[in-house]
């Protein structure tokens, strides 16, 4: 008779997972060297921009611990990374590209404090329009949840946009878009996510 060892039971992220990814916004300094929500420094090239928002569970409710990581083309359309051979951009030095925030324990807003990404040749050599790569993940959910924010002020690209018109209802689209407003010499993108509902944003399978 063969005995058959029980499935182990799965955990979701939380409330460890800040200590050990972003140990500074549960008060603890460990690492000599934390990731952080600035991507820029002065040398950076490109628009100066601000992403921030905040994610909502199916009632509606702010999510108050959730964990976001973003990864993005520099100014030009180029990734910082050996996958992406566009040698006819520049890769900016300054720029890595890639960051990660914590939302206020508080509020729930999560920010970036970031560049506007130029437009990417995808992989069938179709451009997208400008965007960013998003990754959540939060207590009660087992797998990070993986989504795109567009630009608002982007529409003819938008509209053009292969991943975009991979989403066969059009209201839906209109989840993956950041709203742009001016807030003094700012420029800040507003992303709200909900996780559920019937505004649930677009999650793609990556």
């Amino acid at each position: 008779m063969k005995n058959y060892l029980s499935e182990t039971a799965s955990q979701t992220a939380g409330p460890y997972v800040h200590i050990g990814l972003a140990p500074q916004a549960a008060g603890f300094n460990i690492f000599e060297k934390n990731f952080s929500h600035v991507l820029t420094n002065s040398h950076t090239q490109g628009e100066r921009i601000a992403v921030e928002g905040r994610v909502f569970d199916g009632s509606g409710t702010p999510v108050r611990d959730v964990l976001l990581e973003v990864w993005q083309a520099n100014a030009a359309g180029r990734y910082n990374h050996p996958a992406d051979q566009q040698t006819d951009k520049k890769l900016d030095d300054d720029f890595r590209g890639w960051g990660r925030t914590c939302s206020d324990f508080d509020s729930g807003v999560w920010r970036f404090d970031t560049i506007k990404p130029g437009a990417v040749v995808g992989r069938d050599g179709r451009l997208m329009a400008p965007h960013l790569n998003l990754w959540i993940v939060a207590r009660g959910i087992n797998i990070g949840l993986n989504t795109r924010m567009y630009f608002s002020d982007e529409q003819a690209a938008n509209e053009t946009d292969p991943v975009l018109n991979l989403i066969e209802w059009e209201v839906r689209r209109n989840t993956l878009m950041g709203k742009r407003e001016q807030r003094g010499s700012e420029v800040v993108y507003t992303f709200d996510i909900y996780l559920q509902g019937e505004k649930e944003t677009v999650f793609f399978d990556v």
